[in-house]
């Protein structure tokens, strides 16, 4: 239960967006960007240079910024070693030829991000936040205190304390809509899409409280992908597994009960549909009093991600903000 950031070879991150959080827009842009020159057998030059910030409308550290929240939510990919940035799966699926939400007006595209973001432990604050900080409310000083104890406690050399408040704020002004200060305009208070999941709320001057609970506008499908995620990333012989256990799906770092902010009832309600989203490929069963999810080896998975398209093909209405 006490998930990868335990683990011994992790590596904490907390800098690469330059402290500017996801902005509208960003994630098609770097999309674009790379599709038009992923044929060429080097072009990291896309996101580098005086030409990147023509090519973007921003400054160096924004083009850094985007380069960095493209990668994190799986838009684009940059193998290790390659001087090629390639088109992600998903970035395709979204963003690409008859992609499902080109201009991101759809919150199952804002779900899939937050999980990317949140669901692995490759941005540090993200995925201590939703997976294993205790308290639902707190004040911005608990998360940099909690994140600097465990730090230290792990032994995580050269981690400054600004570089964590820098992080920390980043992290609350990406889920948290900002208050429109002096001639600053609507799009400011507004910078970030993740805003409309209302997965946290301002309660006060600093004071903030996460959101647990149903919600309304995360699709079926995008909470089959995210089990499937979750489930074949879990262990390297996940496919080789016949069933993944409640308590897993509801309470591990790193599964949809944590990363949604979902109450166990919630999971429970999600897990009763499994059947009819994925056409029996996965069956929900508490015989012999285990609750648990069943692979049905007579009936293959289709592709995680396939999974989504059902929920952008049926109407959706944004909950109150």
């Amino acid at each position: 239960m006490r998930g990868p950031l335990y683990e011994q070879e992790y590596r904490p991150q907390f800098s690469g967006h330059e402290t500017f959080p996801l902005r509208y827009g960003w994630l098609k842009k770097a999309f674009d960007a790379v599709a038009e020159t992923d044929t060429d057998k080097e072009n990291k030059s896309v996101f580098l240079g005086e030409d990147a910030i023509a090519r973007f409308g921003v400054g160096k550290n924004m083009v850094a910024s985007m380069r960095h929240w493209a990668n994190a939510a799986g838009i684009i990919e940059e193998p290790q070693g390659s001087q090629v940035i390639r088109r992600a799966e998903l970035g395709e699926k979204l963003f690409g030829d008859g992609g499902l939400d080109p201009y991101m007006e759809h919150p199952s595209t804002l779900w899939l991000i937050h999980w990317l973001l949140a669901s692995r432990p490759t941005k540090t604050t993200w995925f201590w936040a939703f997976n294993h900080f205790p308290a639902v409310a707190f004040e911005r000083d608990h998360l940099e205190k909690g994140l600097l104890r465990l730090a230290n406690e792990r032994g995580w050399g050269r981690v400054a304390n600004k570089t964590v408040e820098n992080d920390v704020s980043c992290f609350i002004r990406t889920y948290v809509a900002q208050r429109p200060k002096g001639h600053s305009g609507h799009d400011d208070a507004l910078e970030s899409p993740l805003t409309e999941l209302g997965l946290i709320k301002a309660v006060g001057k600093g004071s903030f409280r996460f959101v647990r609970g149903p919600k309304s506008t995360l699709g079926n499908g995008v909470f089959v992908y995210a089990l499937l995620d979750f489930w074949g990333r879990r262990s390297s012989t996940a496919h080789a597994t016949a069933t993944l256990s409640f308590e897993a799906i509801a309470q591990e770092p790193g599964g949809p009960g944590r990363v949604f902010l979902l109450d166990e009832n919630d999971v429970a309600d999600r897990l009763v549909d499994l059947e009819d989203v994925t056409g029996g490929a996965l069956r929900w069963s508490e015989a012999t009093g285990l609750r648990q999810v069943v692979r049905d080896p007579g009936k293959e998975l289709s592709d995680p991600l396939s999974y989504v398209d059902a929920d952008y093909a049926a109407p959706v209405q944004w909950e109150a903000a």
